[in-house]
């Protein structure tokens, strides 16, 4: 970009030197880069800047990322990045791809409406739940399709996870005012002690092949609803080691925007969804330090404007609002275990979902764990006959064990946790009763319930829909209720029952169990 890049700017704004329609130019600007909007496209033109964290600084180094960026971003939104389109002529008379000599480079993209961005969805009150879990099966996927980084090369190792940390420290120490100084410092000796702490961890995960080729950048402000669908955008292309990372740390930046604008029931269900389909709650015992790291990313880059237009006061504002975020995503509540107990069809599972929105937690269900530890995905039907296959006394105490297991790997990551099982006997139901007695964390078991014609009908409809995990039939009703063990008088110390055919009751129990949530 010549040194006169506002002069350029200007010029470009001349409908004659595009090949299409071009008129009411918009030209937008961040802190890397400048985007001008002009008819059906919009044309990104990256800064001549050095920051460290990336290098945009000689002509030939943006010609190389908006390349990258092109390739990188046609994985999840090819129908938005088109082209990559070189700016020739002189500054007073540019021209798109045409003769004389290269000025810069500009990726060419197809414009979208501004209000479609999930965060002025977000702010309008219309981004749907159904547009989140859209969201959530398509990074779930994109992950699990994403390469994986080997051992031979340095990404995800625990000192290249460290780097970027003590990065927005050193950037961060120069922009901070002497009262929020003490905050900085303390985030920075708690990441400090987490990441010595998460070490074995890190290098676990990146053994296992969680580090992988991310989008990088995933907050509410670079995804955009396209056409009716869930679609990231404008993924890192100017850092290798920021892209390629743990899956955790992907997610955490979109979990911790939702969180930030006050809508933790939107964020715990992406999460919940995207564990649901990934498995990867293992990840939970990361999750944590990579919230920290996002929101001070969103504070460094706070930073970066402030020292870019010192009088603009609400990116000050926002550079404290981050650094209050990141020290509240370090102090997690005490978690609890809530286990949500009942026949088939009692509304185990509709109810959950509204619980772990509200209170927040984290969920893990019986009918998905089964499938999963056969290696089946949760909507796709096994055959199973009546206490056969997936369903044999075996299978059934594996899953338990299953569920078991990542219920310890949840609260020890300092998440309340909800267990969706029947738990039908008293052997199912002790070793959690144990396990919160052992973690010293309340425990609570929520007994769904519904009259016999009610459950026959969910069940009937169920199995029509064919979308849910759980495979039970009237006859595994019928010998569920032949079977089932009563709660001991010691259980039921700890029990709430609810009617889960009368919806004030359900509503009353929100209520209940999110303000004990608050003490």
């Amino acid at each position: 970009m010549p040194d006169n890049a506002r002069d350029l700017l200007a010029a470009l704004q001349n409908p004659s030197i595009y090949g299409h329609p071009a008129e009411h130019f918009q030209l937008l600007e961040t802190h890397i880069s400048w985007v001008l909007l002009c008819g059906e496209y919009a044309y990104k033109i990256k800064k001549p800047l050095d920051l460290g964290f990336l290098d945009f600084s000689t002509l030939e180094k943006r010609r190389f990322f908006c390349r990258e960026e092109l390739r990188l971003n046609a994985r999840l939104a090819p129908e938005i990045y088109l082209d990559v389109v070189a700016i020739t002529g002189s500054v007073q008379n540019p021209a798109i791809d045409g003769s004389g000599p290269v000025l810069d480079y500009a990726v060419k993209m197809r414009r979208f409406a501004q209000h479609n961005l999930f965060i002025n969805l977000l702010q309008a009150g219309t981004l749907t739940t159904g547009l989140l879990d859209q969201l959530a099966i398509l990074i779930a996927r994109f992950h699990e399709q994403a390469p994986r980084a080997t051992l031979e090369t340095p990404f995800g190792t625990p000192e290249t996870i460290l780097t970027p940390v003590m990065e927005n420290f050193q950037q961060l120490q120069d922009a901070v005012d002497s009262q929020s100084m003490p905050q900085l410092q303390q985030l920075q000796s708690w990441s400090t002690t987490q990441y010595r702490k998460l070490s074995p961890v890190f290098q676990q995960r990146r053994t296992a092949g969680f580090i992988r080729e991310c989008h990088g950048d995933l907050h509410l402000g670079n995804i955009v609803s396209y056409q009716g669908r869930a679609m990231p955008f404008d993924g890192i292309e100017f850092n290798a080691r920021l892209r390629w990372i743990d899956v955790i740390s992907d997610i955490a930046f979109l979990i911790m925007d939702l969180v930030d604008h006050r809508r933790s029931d939107l964020a715990f269900r992406f999460l919940n969804a995207y564990l649901m389909l990934g498995g990867d709650y293992a990840g939970l015992t990361v999750l944590r330090f990579y919230l920290v790291y996002r929101a001070l990313v969103r504070a460094k880059v706070a930073c970066i404007r402030v020292q870019q237009d010192p009088g603009q006061v609400q990116h000050r504002q926002e550079l404290h609002d981050y650094l209050s975020l990141a020290n509240t995503c370090s102090r997690p509540p005490r978690p609890r275990l809530i286990l949500c107990h009942g026949l088939s069809g009692s509304g185990k599972t509709t109810l959950s979902q509204r619980l772990l929105e509200t209170l927040p937690a984290i969920r893990i269900r019986s009918d998905v764990e089964r499938k999963r530890l056969h290696r089946l995905p949760p909507e796709q039907r096994s055959g199973s006959g009546l206490g056969g296959h997936l369903y044999t006394e075996q299978a059934t105490a594996e899953t338990y064990r299953r569920l078991l297991q990542l219920t310890g790997i949840a609260i020890d990551a300092g998440y309340t946790v909800i267990v969706d099982a029947t738990f039908l006997r008293r052997k199912q139901r002790r070793p959690f009763r144990e396990l919160a007695g052992e973690k010293r964390i309340p425990l609570l078991i929520v007994h769904c319930q519904a009259n016999s014609d009610t459950l026959r009908q969910r069940i009937v409809q169920r199995e029509k829909a064919g979308r849910d995990a759980s495979e039970a039939s009237l006859a595994v009703l019928q010998q569920q209720i032949q079977s089932q063990e009563e709660l001991t008088a010691e259980e039921l110390e700890n029990c709430l029952s609810i009617d889960t055919e009368n919806p004030a009751a359900i509503d009353a129990l929100l209520h209940v169990l999110s303000s004990k949530a608050t003490d």
